[in-house]
């Protein structure tokens, strides 16, 4: 499923050109500016999905890096400093990773 599906084109683009600069990503403003905050659980359940690329039901560091892309392929990876951080805000459970529920918990919040 695309993100296209869940969200609308012009919310993605006007919300990754907001976050263009490197070290400016906030995860809140970003998915409050897309519309995911104010989607129901399921669609954001659904975004996650889209996220998880390798489908190992969670999403790792390394996928965290490019989230933006996730949205868009016009995104921008994330610096380290911005992956650890998002990472940081979502992994409650610590185990290095973000699970679906933590996803929606973060977007959601």
């Amino acid at each position: 499923m695309a993100m296209n599906d869940i969200l609308k084109a012009e919310d993605i683009k006007k919300a990754l050109d907001a976050f263009k600069a490197a070290d400016t990503f906030d995860h809140k403003k970003f998915f409050e500016m897309v519309g995911l905050k104010n989607k129901s659980t399921d669609d954001v359940k659904k975004a996650f999905l889209a996220l998880d690329v390798d489908n190992s039901g969670f999403i790792e560091e390394e996928e965290l890096k490019f989230v933006l892309k996730g949205f868009s392929t016009d995104g921008r990876d994330l610096t380290d400093k911005e992956t650890k951080a998002f990472l940081q805000a979502a992994d409650k459970d610590g185990d290095g990773k973000i699970g679906m529920e933590e996803f929606a918990a973060l977007v959601l919040e």
